[in-house]
């Protein structure tokens, strides 16, 4: 008799990652292996007298066998995480993958610290090392949740660097992908915010979101036949916090209204925006180089020829060259910067955060620190 439905779902999503992430690693490696015969062949032609002689650096041959690559869990004691680690510490072993596991505690609860030890505990007895958790002080840039997660993401960058690891596992399910969906929508700033969160992202595609097709009652489930110990944060169910009040109050009220099936569509309308708005984002990249003139200077009257979905990218793109920082770089400021080339009536300057600035001059438009 094979495991619980809820456990093989999990387990199935942890493993068609891994193979990825093997397959992305094998990638590298073979091209490492190019690059070492191309070395290789350069000291043959050294030796026969074809190239000069130059001092190397000393390599790894190639006949030696790289490492098995370490796949980190983000686990923060919750249903979902802790689904995600015992998946992994199941399925890494039979594809020769080393499996470890990091907690962050952010501190901003008490007994954040027994917490944070019972969950390395948890880790260590499913099998899972190296092991780690990590203390985080998180400041007030954003709100506190955005503070939180910046704070989050920084500990765990460094832990994937510091323990030489390939990739970091987080247990994001289809249901915070709903919510995720939502919250852009009630920005207002435009299809890159209704893709919600992406399988693969960060520095080389380091973070993988194995969950992202999985309910989170599903998750809970696995735990729950596994007899796994889990904690429910109570900043989870906290009505100050804008994705609690979501989750509790807006998709409930969203499925009475419009019956079942919400959260599914929304995970699939995320997808779908993800796909446009990966596919705008290279048109823009290549119409790029056509709308500047030869001293690198964007053309008002190029500009106001494309899509307005192309020019804005394009604008944007600009302004975080110049210095303006992505996070806090809006649809409002983009649209500010737009009306110079499409509603141009003389108009000044437009400052940007970052102490950047875009304003028209002679049918250029300009933008760089004031």
């Amino acid at each position: 008799m094979g495991p619980h439905p809820a456990v093989a779902a999990i387990r199935l999503a942890v493993r068609r990652v891994l193979h990825d992430i093997l397959t992305d690693d094998s990638r590298h490696a073979r091209t490492a292996g190019e690059r070492a015969g191309g070395r290789i062949g350069v000291r043959l032609a050294r030796h026969a007298g074809v190239l000069p002689e130059v001092p190397e650096i000393p390599e790894q041959t190639p006949n030696e066998r790289p490492p098995s690559p370490l796949v980190l869990v983000a686990c923060s004691g919750g249903a979902d995480s802790m689904a995600l680690a015992s998946a992994l510490a199941f399925e890494a072993p039979k594809l020769g993958i080393r499996a470890g596991g990091i907690t962050v505690d952010h501190g901003l609860q008490p007994g954040s610290d027994l917490r944070a030890e019972e969950v390395v505990l948890r880790l260590r007895e499913l099998g899972l090392d190296p092991v780690e958790s990590i203390t985080v002080a998180v400041g007030r840039d954003g709100g506190p949740e955005a503070a939180a997660r910046d704070a989050r993401y920084a500990a765990l960058d460094a832990a994937l660097e510091r323990h030489g690891g390939t990739a970091i596992l987080l247990g994001h399910t289809r249901d915070d992908q709903a919510e995720t969906v939502l919250l852009g929508l009630a920005r207002g700033s435009g299809i890159r915010s209704l893709s919600g969160m992406a399988a693969v992202s960060g520095a080389g595609g380091r973070y993988r979101r194995p969950f992202l097709q999985l309910d989170r009652q599903t998750a809970r489930k696995a735990c729950m036949v596994q007899s796994l110990p889990v904690w429910d944060d109570p900043h989870n169910a906290d009505p100050a916090y804008t994705r609690s009040r979501l989750r509790h109050e807006g998709l409930p009220a969203l499925e009475k209204a419009l019956g079942k099936g919400v959260v599914e569509a929304l995970a699939r309308t995320a997808q779908l925006s993800r796909d446009d708005a990966d596919a705008l984002d290279t048109w823009a990249s290549q119409a790029e180089a056509s709308v500047r003139d030869a001293a690198g200077l964007l053309e008002c009257a190029k500009l106001y020829a494309l899509p307005p979905a192309v020019r804005r990218r394009i604008l944007r793109r600009a302004a975080i060259q110049a210095g303006a920082p992505a996070g806090s770089l809006f649809a409002r400021h983009i649209e500010e910067v737009d009306r110079l080339i499409t509603g141009w009536r003389g108009q000044g300057a437009i400052n940007l955060p970052g102490k950047v600035v875009a304003q028209r001059q002679g049918g250029r438009l300009v933008i760089r620190q004031g």
